[in-house]
């Protein structure tokens, strides 16, 4: 019966042991705030990077994501990929426009409007939203520019209503490209924003208490007092992939790329030129698998270099090397879509294409000068060169000739006498095919 007893009391003992290791006092952790911050163009990386934080958060449990968000903007399909993450998200996401100084235009301004709070620092904007064509062009009318601003603007006004901000004012920044500072999103009625904070620590202190509608309709109550923040940053490897697909870059790239090449099919075993060149290509086709690329861009660089080159080989007294400089121009502005913040600017293409124009013309001109030269070494650097014959020659008895100071076997097709002037015409192995070559003149002709 004792023992029946000491078996009851020490199972009591580990239930209740048990209990307090589960009960949600023991277990409870400190809530904790996912903070991450991301500068640059929206483009898959950009997806890549956002997926990664919200999945970080959801694991965590975290009480609410904060993304710091800078952006010219980006694709359209990245940021709808965005954005979908961000309405399935289990905590909060909200998107903060900072800090002082900063934007969120085009692609940025999408996902301020589809965060569950946006906030915006002093000093930042938000806004001009306006898609445009692959080509760049934005004319009223052109029917499909038209479809693709009405697609984009119903998308903004779907965004706002959900999340109940200025339906209006989000279609016009898409419409008539309007942008909005931090005190005109917060004073316009609707709110475009929710709050305007200085930094991050303000943010999440006027974040205590407050209730967030979700995108589902849900609400959340957000408990921010003295909350663990813990940061999140971009993988190296998406560190080197973003910077590789910024359009200047990559512009960049595909222009050292091509001048390695051309400098190797110029000299032939450099090795070097065409080992960079090679890897510059390829970083740059990367590249433009993530950025939208004009192919017709890219065809006016290649045919611009062909210019280049023909301007080399055939006298055309300038005309291939302009054209070929013009056409690198022109192919450089088109070669990324204008998509608002994703382009080249004028100040890295203008000064690219005449450092490279000027390059292959004079590195071009060098290498057919070194071509036409000569050879002065070795056995072919013997032909054409003068001697002095030091015995008697005929065509079935070779003799000896001088040339250069060096004593060589001689033959000729004509007889020749002892002390004649020859010229080398061949060199068969170790023996000089000569011919007579006159006398020299007192201004060095040939008598």
């Amino acid at each position: 019966m004792r023992i029946r007893s000491g078996a009851a009391a020490l199972l009591f003992a580990l239930l209740f042991a048990y209990a307090l290791t589960t009960s949600p006092v023991a277990a409870a952790t400190p809530p904790v705030a996912i903070v991450a911050e991301y500068e640059g163009i929206i483009h898959p990386i950009a997806v890549e990077f956002i997926d990664e934080v919200i999945t970080r958060a959801d694991t965590r449990g975290a009480a609410v994501t904060v993304i710091v968000l800078r952006t010219p903007g980006g694709l359209l399909e990245s940021t709808r990929a965005i954005v979908s993450r961000m309405l399935v998200a289990h905590a909060p996401v909200v998107v903060f426009v900072g800090p002082a100084g900063g934007r969120a235009a085009s692609a940025g301004f999408l996902i301020t409007l589809a965060a569950d709070v946006a906030i915006m620092a002093p000093g930042t904007h938000i806004g001009a939203a306006h898609p445009v064509s692959a080509g760049g062009e934005t004319a009223p009318s052109d029917a499909m520019t038209k479809k693709v601003a009405s697609d984009a603007a119903a998308y903004a006004r779907t965004l706002a209503e959900t999340r109940g901000r200025n339906a209006a004012l989000a279609a016009e920044a898409v419409t008539e490209s309007r942008s909005f500072t931090a005190h005109e999103a917060l004073a316009a009625n609707p709110r475009l924003i929710d709050m305007v904070a200085p930094d991050v620590s303000d943010l999440l202190r006027q974040l205590d208490g407050r209730t967030v509608t979700r995108f589902d309709g849900s609400n959340v109550i957000l408990h921010t007092t003295g909350i663990a923040i813990e940061r999140v940053e971009m993988t190296r490897r998406q560190q080197f992939l973003s910077a590789i697909a910024d359009p200047q870059i990559a512009y960049l790239l595909l222009t050292l790329g091509t001048l390695g090449l051309v400098v190797e099919l110029w000299n032939p075993g450099a090795v070097l030129p065409g080992v960079a060149g090679g890897l510059c290509l390829l970083l740059a086709f990367f590249a433009f698998q993530v950025l939208p690329i004009n192919t017709i861009g890219l065809l006016l660089i290649v045919f611009g270099i062909g210019l280049l080159i023909l301007e080399l080989k055939m006298p055309s007294f300038g005309v291939l090397g302009l054209g070929g400089t013009a056409s690198l121009f022109v192919g450089s502005l088109m070669l990324t879509r204008e998509v608002p913040g994703v382009q080249v600017s004028y100040g890295v293409i203008l000064p690219t294409v005449l450092t490279l124009a000027g390059i292959v013309l004079f590195l071009g001109r060098l290498a057919l000068k070194a071509q036409r030269i000569q050879p002065v070494t070795g056995a072919d650097g013997l032909v054409g060169e003068r001697g002095r014959t030091l015995s008697t020659i005929a065509p079935d008895r070779p003799g000896q000739v001088r040339v250069h100071g060096e004593i060589w076997r001689a033959t000729s097709p004509t007889a020749l006498d002892e002390e004649c002037q020859v010229r080398v015409v061949a060199v068969d192995g170790l023996t000089l095919r000569v011919e007579p070559a006159g006398s020299l003149t007192a201004d060095g002709g040939i008598s």
